[in-house]
């Protein structure tokens, strides 16, 4: 990896109009903004009765393929045309979608208007699509004037995006917030669950820039990360997701190389997110020596999905006084 590699973008109406934005999925082959706005319309014609939509395309790919360069794109183009639209409503791929979510939250912080993603298990034009339902309860959460974060709606639920994972290939329900409640849930009635938002957002500083060189690295018990990782900083990885057991806890026993491995990586400059491989209930590693360790040689502890905690570690490389551990977008 080059050393000063990062992902950074070097490249318009109000009304209650959100603004749709493709990064294809299961919604789109390769088709131009006027005939998908005629595919949108002509499979969910709803959608034009409850706002005014125009549509671009930002990209066209599977989304397996998007990246931080990729998230950056969207995340300039969103900038660019906040003060044009009252909402966005973003199409994306499942496989991805969680990772986007994360990155327009934090990127955008402070955004203070809706910016929804949604997509589908199945085409649009497939029998039993789930992505004409997918689309019509984002396009009413983006207008329903209740929300100023990032949020991912599919399935029936409407969940903060920093707080998503996919947790099925195959079921139209097939994203989850473990940590944080849906913030509505769609059916007959959007039932909103106001203690959920986000009440805050705080000032809009948006955020342009991410250093890709993050690994998530689970702790496997009998491993000796001192070979199967060996020495990251010294190929050029600058940040690590350390998927701790339990509370917090990991070997500490002789002979169990993951203390050394972590001291030493820690002072030859490596920053640590310490999390749980748990995805729900509290992280204490203070309670366990191995977890007070950790603390104590600078292992910053963060109780984000992976999706969020690879993510914010990548902005945090790149705009250092962007606090670790206290959230910016309500991602903790």
């Amino acid at each position: 990896m080059d050393e000063e590699a990062s992902y950074e973008a070097v490249d318009g109406h109000a009304d209650d109009r959100p603004l749709r934005k493709g990064t294809g999925g299961a919604y789109a082959p390769l088709l131009a903004p006027g005939h998908l706005l005629a595919q949108l319309t002509a499979h969910a014609p709803e959608i034009s009765t409850i706002a005014n939509i125009d549509v671009r395309v930002a990209l066209n790919t599977d989304s397996c393929r998007l990246g931080p360069k990729q998230w950056v794109l969207l995340a300039r183009l969103l900038d660019r045309s906040r003060a044009d639209y009252d909402a966005f409503v973003v199409v994306h791929g499942t496989d991805t979608m969680a990772f986007t979510a994360a990155a327009l939250s934090l990127c955008l912080a402070g955004f203070r208007k809706p910016i929804i993603l949604t997509g589908s298990q199945r085409p649009l034009s497939r029998t039993r699509t789930d992505a004409r339902q997918n689309l019509v309860d984002a396009v009413t959460c983006a207008t329903a004037g209740r929300l100023e974060e990032v949020a991912l709606c599919f399935g029936g639920l409407l969940l903060r995006g920093n707080r998503s994972q996919k947790v099925s290939t195959t079921a139209y329900r097939a994203f989850d917030s473990p940590s944080h409640p849906p913030l509505a849930v769609l059916g007959v009635d959007v039932e909103w669950n106001e203690a959920a938002l986000f009440k805050d957002p705080g000032v809009y500083r948006p955020r342009f820039k991410l250093i890709p060189k993050v690994l998530r690295v689970p702790i496997v018990p009998g491993a000796d990360p001192r070979t199967t990782y060996g020495d990251l900083v010294a190929r050029g990885v600058a940040g690590i997701v350390l998927e701790a057991l339990g509370v917090g806890n990991m070997p500490d026993q002789r002979g169990s190389g993951w203390l050394p491995w972590l001291r030493a990586q820690r002072a030859a400059g490596l920053e640590v997110y310490l999390t749980s491989q748990c995805v729900r209930g509290p992280l204490a590693p203070e309670l366990y020596r191995s977890g007070s360790i950790a603390l104590e040689v600078g292992a910053h502890t963060t109780r984000m999905t992976p999706e969020a905690a690879v993510v914010k570690l990548m902005l945090c490389l790149a705009y250092p006084d962007v606090p670790a551990s206290l959230p910016i977008a309500g991602e903790l």
